[in-house]
């Protein structure tokens, strides 16, 4: 089948397009030329309204992607053209393997050629091809400048590489421009590579945290959805720390600059980590490195930015305690950062420290009516590990007084099921829903929780009981279809409520929700025997509501 050859199918086309883009890409077809095959894309050219590059990279079993300089195309679409590329490779198929091997021998066949040239032979090509690759003149321009040892030059250069308001029209650099703006910043990032392999290593790492300067300043004014701008910043961070490697700066003052980078900011677009630096700062530098993170700790204990650096710090220096007491100065209402200590202990071995911590997170936002559902789930999971059911139950019962969520009912059922005392447990826990739906709270999704614990018991008695004057349209709604065998009666009785109130919406969205309904009510008449009612009522609604064309073809659908 084709997708083992090329590791997609039309299906997998229509997905990524969309119908739309899908069925304008059928009357491409035979706009595609110039197909090449390689051993992980395709390229090709179609012709639209323009002449445009479709590039398809071909995953595999992750499937494919592809790229179009179209406008469409260049928002980060998988337009037309690419589905037109895509169906011509599939329509080829059985050819893909020779026109592989065909761009390997091109390959290998110009690899030959150009080792047999001559000196001169190849200065020609290469002046040919620099007076037509405006790119590639300049890349080669830059690795020249940084041969001659032309800093100037370089360093004008790389700073017009990493300018980015060329490509801000509007004073931020839009989606379809990212990726322009990203092909000069990899390309900076290659320069300051070779300055270093040049023997210029002390000056790439001054130029290096020039740039780095510069896209952090711009990298709040990019919309960099597809992170092409961040790969490429990313490069060069490594071009940086290359570079330091290189030319061993002083610690004291790379020490400075990366806690600056860290605190200001400026760090969100190159991610940069002083403990990458390690080798480079040595004793001194780390040194240094606590220090002002101390420093900084200690003017803003609650910053986002001194905590991360100093937990870093903290982290690699193995000291277990000292971590927990970094995270103890700023305890969070909610017991994550409980959470977070407990996770701690327990992996240095302190399982019962750890636990200790947990319960005290319990202890300290008792009050709270939410708590990090992961604290709880963690205190009762060592409480079932320990065989301690019990207090897992008490734990689970008190949450649900507080939170009186449906969530939390389920929660307090598996333990208390598990520590066989449900049936206890249930008659408190209902009697505590209860108190909540008589002072006409409702519930966080509309009706009374109650109905909704009772509902998912499956006790649809009890249930029936309670929804009079409480339930809402959900809870109405599932109780009648839970009920729709053994109590088609009033079963009937609820979606004839529902489909009165659901004829007054219109959309495609509310016209499917009136037809389950109606699909429902029939089942009912059915059961009751009374299907001549049923289709008498259809009549008169599809004449009341005749006018609307999109519903009346939705209802034919379906059969009714």
């Amino acid at each position: 089948m084709a997708p083992k050859v090329v590791g997609f199918g039309e299906e997998d086309l229509r997905a990524l397009a969309g119908t739309r883009s899908f069925e304008r890409g059928l009357g491409y077809l035979d706009a595609v030329s110039g197909l090449e095959v390689g051993e992980g894309s395709v390229t090709a050219v179609v012709h639209g309204t323009d002449v445009y590059e479709v590039e398809l990279t071909l995953g595999g079993d992750e499937g494919v992607s592809g790229w179009c300089d179209c406008p469409y195309g260049q928002e980060g679409n998988f337009c037309k053209h690419c589905v037109a590329v895509g169906l011509t490779v599939l329509r080829r198929v059985k050819t893909i393997p020779q026109q592989r091997a065909a761009a390997r021998a091109r390959a290998s066949g110009l690899e030959a050629w150009l080792s047999a040239l001559s000196r001169d032979e190849l200065l020609a090509l290469v002046r040919e091809q620099i007076a037509e690759d405006r790119e590639l003149r300049r890349r080669l321009e830059l690795r020249a400048a940084a041969a001659r040892c032309d800093l100037g030059t370089v360093r004008d250069r790389i700073v017009a590489l990493t300018d980015p308001r060329p490509f801000a029209r509007y004073g931020y650099i839009e989606y379809a421009d990212a990726s322009g703006y990203a092909r000069q910043v990899a390309e900076a990032a290659s320069a300051l590579r070779a300055l270093t392999a040049d023997g210029q290593a002390a000056q790439a790492v001054g130029l290096a945290e020039e740039a780095i300067r510069v896209l952090g300043e711009a990298y709040g004014e990019i919309d960099d959805s597809d992170g092409v701008v961040g790969e490429a910043a990313a490069a060069v961070a490594e071009a940086h720390l290359e570079a330091c490697g290189a030319a061993r700066p002083d610690p004291a003052r790379l020490a400075d600059w990366l806690v600056g980078q860290v605190l200001d900011g400026s760090n969100d677009v190159t991610d940069l980590d002083p403990l990458d630096y390690a080798d480079v700062l040595g004793p001194s530098g780390l040194a240094r490195i606590r220090q002002l993170a101390t420093e900084a700790l200690r003017r803003r204990p609650s910053g986002w930015a001194e905590r991360y650096l100093m937990e870093r710090l903290i982290k690699a220096e193995g000291d277990v305690d000292a971590l927990v007491a970094l995270h103890a100065q700023d305890l969070g209402p909610t017991g994550a950062t409980h959470l977070l200590i407990a996770e701690e202990l327990e992996s240095a071995g302190r399982a019962d420290e750890a636990l200790a911590w947990a319960e005290r997170g319990l202890r300290d936002c008792a009050s709270q009516t939410y708590i990090d559902g992961r604290l709880v789930d963690y205190v009762c999971a060592r409480y079932a590990q320990t065989g301690r059911a019990a207090d897992a139950v008490a734990v689970r019962r008190d949450r649900l007084r507080l939170e009186r969520s449906l969530a939390a009912y389920r929660q307090l059922r598996a333990v208390a099921r598990a520590a066989d005392c449900w049936e206890a447990e249930r008659a408190a826990a209902l009697a505590t829903l209860e108190e909540d739906a008589r002072r006409e709270r409702g519930g966080r999704y509309g009706g009374p929780v109650l109905i909704d614990a009772l509902l998912d018991d499956g006790d649809l008695d009890a249930a029936w009981r309670e929804a009079a004057g409480h339930a809402d349209d959900r809870q109405w709604a599932q109780l009648a279809d839970l009920s729709r065998e053994t109590r088609p009666a009033e079963a009937l009785g609820v979606y004839l409520r529902l489909i009165e109130r659901s004829k007054e919406p219109t959309g495609d969205r509310a016209y499917e929700h009136l037809a389950r309904l109606l699909q429902a009510a029939r089942d009912c008449h059915r059961a009751l025997g009374t299907e001549d009612a049923f289709t008498l009522f259809l009549t008169d609604l599809r004449m009341e509501l005749k006018r609307r064309r999109k519903l009346m073809t939705i209802l034919d659908r379906h059969g009714l």
